[in-house]
């Protein structure tokens, strides 16, 4: 996958994702720069330089949940876990449940966190995933968390959730880095899938 940039997904997404993707791998904050630009965020909005000019999506129907995990993604991305929820938690589908798991995940809610990903089932995401995390492992020296993160070479969604419980609730500060890079890239991944299944025809 080419470098994450913000500009590939539009003009109403572009300043929203030109931030530091970087988050925490708690709740965080809500960023207060961002209310005024989430508050007028829909899928009509994001999406609106992909329509004709009659207002129609080029998309498939079954897409327009795809533009709803952008939007939920964008509102996790600025901290801002409730809404994020409130969107996630209606999209029945295994990104939708991605975005949920994720959003339990940082809020510390972990064994809900792993019932999400367990209805995720086996994501076309994972596998960019399991290959970043191991990149990343290899660049901090990490080859320990390879070995837990991708058993038999394919990424474990609930063996990232909880390495990252063991940073956060049980102090191991040693993977602290690598849990923040991987949620990063993790994030990234999932964004780009979803606003490219959004917009394909």
């Amino acid at each position: 996958m080419d470098p994450f940039d913000p500009q590939a997904y539009g003009p109403v997404f572009a300043p929203l994702l030109a931030t530091d993707r970087r988050r925490a791998l708690g709740a965080g904050t809500p960023d207060a720069g961002a209310p005024a630009a989430l508050d007028g965020l829909t899928t009509q909005t994001a999406f609106a330089h992909t329509r004709s000019e009659f207002g129609e999506s080029p998309s498939l129907r079954g897409d327009a949940r795809m533009e709803t995990c952008c939007v939920s993604g964008v509102w996790l991305l600025h901290d801002y876990l409730d809404e994020s929820h409130k969107l996630s938690q209606d999209i029945d589908m295994p990104s939708g449940s991605f975005w949920h798991g994720i959003l339990h995940r940082r809020e510390g809610d972990f064994s809900n966190a792993k019932y999400w990903f367990r209805r995720v089932g086996r994501h076309d995401a994972f596998d960019f995933l399991g290959q970043r995390a191991g990149e990343l492992a290899a660049i901090r020296g990490d080859a320990a968390a390879v070995q837990q993160l991708t058993p038999e070479g394919a990424w474990d969604p609930l063996a990232f959730v909880d390495l990252c419980q063991s940073v956060v609730r049980g102090g191991d500060k040693r993977h602290l880095e690598l849990c923040l890079d991987i949620q990063q890239v993790e994030w990234e991944l999932l964004f780009d899938y979803c606003y490219r299944a959004a917009v394909s025809s």
